[in-house]
């Protein structure tokens, strides 16, 4: 099994829902976006356009964020996904350097709320304990969801479908028909990292 993501970037209309969900459902302090949205004007009026981008954790085969860490904390699962153990993250800040994607986010100020002046809401205060100051953190494919048979947060709230889900090692699964009849590209494949997400464009 390896767990992969296709993106339809002729589907995504920018509406931001995957990011908005993703800290929700992840509790990510201010200023961390485990999955977030690229916009970029394009083109020349009268035909200029927005596209939209969605960005998080590649998953690589040949993560160099894994290779790099002089600890141990960033490893690769044999289902593909790459996550930290936070007890054995120092905060040497290598595998943020490395990531081609900057995909992850150091932690380097004690965590305040989004509004700091009135302390931390209930939710803030329970969501923030599961983050350590001075450690790196980043997207998992939202691992405990997948432990109870639900997909990524960000894959189930798309209005518009254009993220698939699922094993890329099953034939019969939507994202492998999806890979040889779409033929959907990893981003910025130059970097030679054998990412685990696609996007058909």
């Amino acid at each position: 099994m390896r767990y992969g993501m296709v993106i339809n970037l002729q589907r995504c209309i920018g509406c931001d829902a995957c990011a908005i969900a993703c800290k929700q459902a992840n509790g990510t302090p201010p200023g961390v976006f485990w999955s977030h949205v690229i916009h970029k004007e394009a083109g020349e009026y009268p035909r200029a356009r927005m596209e939209y981008t969605p960005i998080l954790c590649m998953h690589c085969m040949d993560a160099p964020c894994v290779n790099s860490c002089p600890t141990g904390a960033s490893v690769k699962e044999a289902n593909g996904i790459v996550h930290i153990i936070q007890d054995k993250c120092i905060g040497c800040k290598q595998c943020v350097v490395v990531c081609p994607y900057q995909a992850r986010w150091f932690l380097d100020s004690r965590i305040k709320g989004y509004f700091p002046e009135m302390g931390l809401t209930a939710k803030e205060d329970a969501q923030y304990g599961a983050f350590s100051f001075g450690r790196v953190t980043k997207c998992t494919f939202c691992m405990d969801r997948l432990a109870v048979g639900d997909p990524p947060i960000c894959a189930q709230t798309c209005p518009t479908d254009s993220r698939i889900f699922g094993d890329l090692d099953d034939p019969d699964s939507d994202i492998a028909k999806l890979m040889r009849y779409r033929g959907p590209q990893p981003l910025g494949p130059e970097f030679g990292t054998n990412p685990s997400v696609f996007y058909i464009r």
